[in-house]
């Protein structure tokens, strides 16, 4: 008999201690916000459906927090290379966690500051992209290429950041 509780004193002592270890590793888990797909999509085809009803044809892309695409799209009639300038502006935004034709200008302003351009070959220094910011936390990044102008690929990113409900939709004063 004393062997049977020692067994059940050991298995319930184990148990026990496999709770309170799990609890305690879950505490160091985090949480993140993450952006849905679906609103992602609805998002992009705003930008494509503004950028067109203004004449332009464009490409946009959607990255998630680590830069990776979540959407992305590229409107009837957009040039090719608008894929890769979409994404390589969203990637920046988020990476550098600000609007890329900050960064853009900051660089021609400030010479010593052109590393940031070779930072990997993923950065794009041109205007059109921005994070995606929501309750204050940077979510990913938006990119918008194809538009004949920075004001106007950066009209059509701020449309889709209102359907994202983005804390800030950079919208012209």
């Amino acid at each position: 008999m004393t062997k049977i509780l020692k067994r059940s004193f050991y298995s319930i002592f184990f148990l026990s201690l496999c709770i309170a270890s799990n609890s305690i590793f879950a505490q160091d888990l985090t949480s993140q916000k993450v952006l849905s797909l679906e609103l992602s999509t609805q998002a992009a085809m705003t930008a494509v459906k503004k950028c067109l009803d203004n004449g332009h044809k464009i490409s946009i892309a959607i990255v998630d927090q680590s830069g990776l695409v979540k959407v992305q799209l590229k409107g009837d009639g957009a040039a090719p290379h608008t894929l890769d300038s979409s994404r390589r502006k969203a990637y920046t935004a988020v990476s550098l966690r600000d609007s890329t034709h900050k960064y853009a200008t900051l660089v021609v302003q400030k010479p010593e500051l052109q590393g940031l351009s070779r930072i990997n070959e993923n950065i794009l220094l041109l205007g059109g992209g921005f994070p995606i910011k929501i309750e204050g936390e940077v979510v990913g990044g938006i990119g918008v290429g194809g538009a004949p102008g920075v004001e106007f690929d950066e009209a059509c990113a701020s449309a889709a950041l209102k359907v994202l409900k983005a804390d800030d939709t950079y919208d012209k004063k």
